[in-house]
């Protein structure tokens, strides 16, 4: 399946996954109709929260349980220019986790070619509502499986 991603589910073995989409919006551009850096890594942050939902865990619902998932870093290297209207496929994949900390690595490319426009990085940790952090692993554990499965290869 094009534009799929592969990842490991403990009932069949398999599930997939779609990688974000987002269509360039004019607002997103600056005087020369490309879109502004600082937009990258909304993008990111938007196919982080999909990806969570996609593989059930929805960001909303681990804050209704109280905990919280800043950036503790975040960095984007860019390749080539996106324009206004431009769709671009987002791919985030969890680089690490260790239940107290969790990495990703995004990949950024223009929909009809192919070619690369931004490729990035970001690091969190979890914290409960008083800023304290947490692990997942001792406190959530149906989280924490959820989040070792993904984050060991098999995306």
């Amino acid at each position: 399946m094009a534009n799929e991603v592969k990842i490991f589910d403990a009932g069949d073995g398999k599930i997939f996954i779609h990688p974000y989409e987002h269509n360039a919006k004019y607002y997103e551009t600056d005087q020369m109709g490309i879109i502004r850096h600082s937009n990258y890594i909304r993008w990111m942050e938007e196919a982080r929260l999909d990806l969570m939902e996609q593989v059930g865990l929805s960001y909303k619902e681990m804050e209704a349980m109280e905990i919280i998932s800043p950036v503790l870093s975040v960095s984007c290297e860019y390749h080539s220019m996106t324009h206004f209207a431009d769709t671009v496929i987002i791919e985030p994949k969890i680089t690490k986790y260790n239940g107290i900390k969790m990495e990703f690595e995004y990949r950024i490319t223009d929909k009809k070619t192919g070619e690369l426009r931004a490729t990035g990085t970001s690091s969190h940790c979890f914290l409960n509502r008083s800023g304290k952090p947490i692990s997942l692993k001792r406190s959530y554990p149906e989280i924490d499986t959820k989040f070792f499965e993904f984050g060991n290869g098999n995306n």
